[in-house]
């Protein structure tokens, strides 16, 4: 059927071309604005699909290929050696011209019919574009519908073609759909119908990276070791992208100045669309150091938990998350799974890992995930699906990570997300990247997340409420084994997701409860922030007597389950509340000082004294 030689070609295009014979139209969906590599060794090229279309049905003795663009009209590809615009003509008529004004879908299904059921003895193919000829493939409209009725008919009532020019065998002419994603036609048109050929077009493999990156570095003339050092490096860190994405990173790369070696710098910029990269930032190795001196007076109480994130911080501000991979990893720079009592400070130390690595508090993403207890509530992270309600507004996840990949991301109590929701953590916790609900990728790979659970602190009680499995005052290794031992109960037996659990590895942080030193140190933190809230915002200095502070610091010590949290309500309850009616009443003016010389509990009612 031809002469030409397909050993170093696509698998796709291996399977177009032996089923010419069988299938009049082929639907091509997935990667499909991509460049292929077709041939071996120094003959290697890399060739956009049209293009590679093009050649290959040359091969079987086709004389052109009539593409669909909706906004330049057709275009007539010569991809033989006879008069291509002759041969148009002579199945679509005198009046055929190329270019110009894109015809409706009646004229289209009339041109493909033409295409795909000859009058003369000429082999032709067609290629349509579906995902920007339809509006909604799940909702087609009338004109719509009728043009799908016809190229399905068209499909179970065309003849193959004789050859012509001393060829044999009889091929079909077929009509070559291009779809980025499956759904992009309705799955009618596929599913029943014998003589269309649905095959995916596959996102590159490490191996078609690598063979890329060799052909487009060869021209820098480097040696063959240094060349597949270098090469290996490219097509490690282009993990995810497609080939022509690699051929404009190397465009960047130039115009940027940048050299082969930093080609995974120019493959990152690619895949953020940012240049600048805080975690290559000098003063970042600063920032952590002096971490190790403030990170301790803002989570206080928690020192096993302070030196463990600040471990993993390290780690990925050197690069070597996942350096015990064989090759470069993508996954986020730093994962964290912060469990323990509640009121302990694992969300303020979410925080001051923002304000440590970026600077800025505002890097810092919370999601509820008590809010995402049901199935469909992960469409809020990536986006709903094609033809849903919210599909064009994206998700909420997605949509910030794409604008600002350099953050911290808190997923708040993830236990009481629903399991099928944790399944979208796999992929960014092994590759570094999610595809959103429009198809789009988005990379995790300069994030950092944060997981926090209250898992192994309580358990159900026969009379369906809870109670609490370890007390405070329990010695530390003591509250680390349960907490541990609930994890992995949690995710192996209930969820069954034990692969999840494996991703975390060893990056489990357990939080202690808060002891009596730690919350004597919570309390004056708490107190002077109330006192400076007054100085700043009224000009009002409040002083405690000696009497007053140890009864508030005792009052509100004594009961320590829920932490730093509880140590805020009730200074609220005892200092703030009464405060506020005082202050209210006296109206004291700006300047002045006011002490509050006793405390009194009237049982229902707390009163304060002031001189």
């Amino acid at each position: 059927m031809t002469d030409l030689d397909l050993t170093d070609w696509p698998a796709f295009a291996r399977e177009i071309h032996a089923t010419l014979p069988t299938h009049a139209q082929y639907v091509l969906w997935g990667n499909a604005d991509d460049s292929y590599l077709v041939g071996a060794g120094g003959a290697t090229q890399l060739v956009p699909l049209p293009d590679l279309l093009g050649r290959l049905l040359a091969g079987s003795g086709y004389t052109f290929l009539l593409a669909h663009d909706c906004v330049d009209g057709p275009e007539l590809r010569r991809i033989g050696a006879s008069d291509a615009p002759a041969a148009a003509r002579s199945l679509l008529g005198d009046g055929f011209r190329a270019g110009g004004r894109a015809p409706d879908l009646a004229a289209l299904a009339t041109q493909a019919e033409a295409v795909a059921r000859p009058r003369q003895p000429v082999r032709a193919a067609m290629l349509l574009r579906a995902a920007r000829l339809l509006r909604s493939p799940t909702d087609p409209q009338d004109a719509e519908r009728v043009f799908l009725r016809r190229m399905d008919k068209l499909a179970r009532t065309a003849q193959p073609v004789s050859a012509a020019h001393g060829r044999t065998g009889s091929l079909y002419n077929p009509v070559i759909w291009l779809l980025g994603q499956e759904g992009d036609l309705p799955a009618w048109f596929t599913a029943a119908n014998e003589r269309v050929r649905a095959i995916a077009l596959p996102t590159p493999d490490y191996g078609d990276r690598e063979r890329t990156a060799r052909l487009l570095l060869r021209p820098e003339g480097h040696d063959e070791p240094q060349l597949g050092e270098l090469a290996r490096a490219f097509a490690e860190h282009a993990e995810g992208m497609t080939l022509q994405g690699m051929i404009e990173t190397t465009r960047l790369a130039h115009d940027r100045g940048l050299t082969s070696r930093e080609l995974p710098d120019a493959a990152r910029m690619y895949k953020l669309g940012v240049l600048d990269n805080p975690w290559r930032r000098e003063f970042l190795r600063h920032r952590i150091l002096a971490g190790e001196r403030s990170l301790p007076n803002r989570v206080v109480g928690q020192p096993q938990a302070v030196t463990k994130t600040l471990d993993i911080l390290k780690r990925a501000a050197l690069g070597l998350s996942g350096a015990q991979a064989s090759r470069a990893s993508s996954r986020p720079r730093g994962v964290l799974f912060f469990a323990g009592p509640t009121g302990v400070g694992k969300t303020e130390l979410a925080k001051a890992v923002a304000q440590v690595v970026f600077g800025d508090e505002s890097a810092y993403l919370r999601f509820d995930m008590s809010e995402f207890s049901a199935e469909h509530s992960g469409d809020r992270l990536i986006g709903a699906p094609p033809g849903y309600v919210g599909f064009e507004a994206g998700g909420e996840l997605t949509n910030a990570v794409r604008q600002q990949p350099f953050r911290v991301i808190l997923f708040d109590e993830i236990e009481k997300a629903h399991a099928r929701i944790l399944d979208k953590f796999l992929q960014i916790l092994e590759d570094g990247r999610l595809t959103d609900g429009r198809g789009g990728t988005v990379h995790f790979s300069e994030s950092i997340l944060i997981f926090t659970s209250n898992l192994g602190m309580s358990e159900p009680d026969p009379a369906g409420g809870s109670r609490p499995t370890v007390l405070p005052g329990a010695p530390y290794p003591e509250v680390e084994a349960r907490v541990r031992a609930a994890i992995e109960d949690h995710f192996n037996r209930e969820l069954r997701r034990p692969e999840l659990l494996n991703r975390l590895g060893d990056n489990i942080v357990v939080f202690h409860f808060v002891g009596p030193e730690a919350a004597a140190r919570i309390f004056d933190l708490q107190l002077a922030n109330i006192l400076g809230r007054l100085r700043d915002e009224h000009d009002l200095h409040v002083v405690l007597a000696d009497q007053a502070r140890a009864w508030l610091r005792a009052r509100c010590t004594t009961d320590l389950a829920h932490g730093g949290r509880g140590i805020g309500s009730a200074l609220e309850t005892a200092l703030v509340n009464p405060l506020a009616r005082a202050l209210f009443a006296e109206a004291p003016p700006a300047g002045s000082t006011v002490t509050v010389t006793r405390v009194r509990d009237e049982g229902d009612l707390i009163t304060l004294e002031l001189a």
